[in-house]
């Protein structure tokens, strides 16, 4: 962890499932990444929903993954309210996701001008997006590729170098989980960035591509039905199966509290 932060700053933590996570505001992330680059230093900030706690539960590499991070945001009102019914001293604000927090990031590194590379989604989908956004900031440098190449072939040593040239302070991979986190868990040493942040759907949501759920849903943590029903084909597991396995977790960690406190 970088030295500075833990000189200046006390970040809590919250043990679910078996991971943990960092009760982190966007104004705190901001913070951090201030920290990262202006030291520069390099380090990873992935997030934990359900679904990415169902895959860290199940394979090894998506552990071998978090441990790469030395912070992780809550991604998912529906892992506040597992870690408020855990007991744990999570809120609201602990929730950043990339469809509230993208444009603050953005226009946080347009201010600082802070150079940005996004990796992921379909081709034309990115630069699609990086228009939009660099229309609203104006000064924001970005740099994008689509995700949809080999990465056991020369084209991803190729993608690589093309992050590399352009020496990013913020690298978003957002290829889809876990193909993202096992992308950083491989390329790690070789990529030249500040910050690496596992990024999703985000510019899929910015170009339009994906519907963004209203903000009214996400706030009464039910963004997840949205994405159901907008996208049921490629969402139904995740959000129809994955919770009972997670369900047996919760229940198990709740009775091994209980058993501690008598």
């Amino acid at each position: 962890m970088n030295s500075l932060i833990k000189q200046n700053e006390h970040i809590e933590t919250a043990e679910v499932l078996g991971a943990s996570v960092s009760l982190l505001t966007i104004d705190k992330l901001h913070e951090m990444i201030r920290v990262i680059i202006s030291n520069n230093s390099k380090r990873v900030i992935p997030n934990h929903n359900l679904h990415s706690l169902y895959i860290f539960n199940k394979e090894k590499r998506m552990k071998d993954f978090y441990r790469l991070a030395d912070f992780v945001h809550i991604d998912g009102m529906s892992l506040v309210l597992l870690c408020k019914l855990l007991g744990k001293p999570v809120n609201r604000e602990h929730r950043v996701t990339y469809v509230d927090w993208i444009k603050p990031l953005m226009n946080e590194a347009a201010k600082n001008e802070y150079r940005v590379f996004f990796i992921g989604s379909k081709k034309g989908v990115p630069d699609k997006a990086a228009d939009i956004l660099k229309r609203e900031y104006p000064n924001l440098q970005i740099e994008t590729h689509h995700g949809y190449f080999d990465i056991n072939s020369q084209e991803n040593t190729d993608v690589i170098q093309k992050i590399n040239n352009f020496q990013p302070h913020i690298l978003m991979v957002g290829m889809g989980m876990p193909r993202q986190e096992y992308w950083i868990l491989d390329n790690f040493k070789y990529l030249s960035a500040n910050v690496i942040l596992t990024a999703g759907a985000c510019m899929d949501y910015v170009a339009g591509e994906v519907p963004t759920p209203p903000r009214w849903m996400g706030k009464l943590g039910l963004e997840w039905l949205y994405r159901l029903l907008s996208e049921p084909n490629r969402m139904w597991k995740r959000y129809l199966v994955e919770p009972w396995y997670l369900l047996r977790l919760f229940l198990r960690e709740i009775l091994n509290t209980n058993r501690k406190k008598s």
